[in-house]
């Protein structure tokens, strides 16, 4: 009998903060209260959203659709993104 396939998950994701600087990927999971969940929507960093991390341990400052925007280490490590290419 043939197993089920579970290919719907992503392979690796990774916290924004532990992205290398420069790397790019798509937000897929957002941690938190509901509160942080919307208000990081609201920046534009909700779900299947493309993010490149530009630098930073603290703030950790992010691009988003031409936009950049400082979030502390804590908010950005409750965003978890599909890292694209190899870097994470």
């Amino acid at each position: 009998m043939p197993s089920s396939s579970q290919s719907s998950a992503p392979s690796a994701l990774v916290p924004l903060c532990q992205l290398l600087a420069g790397a790019s990927g798509r937000v897929h999971e957002l941690a938190g209260a509901g509160a942080f969940r919307e208000r990081i929507r609201e920046l534009g960093l909700g779900e299947s959203t493309m993010v490149t991390k530009v630098s930073g341990q603290s703030p950790v400052i992010c691009r988003i659709n031409g936009t950049r925007i400082a979030l502390s280490h804590g908010a950005a490590s409750q965003i978890l993104v599909e890292p694209f290419g190899g870097a994470s």
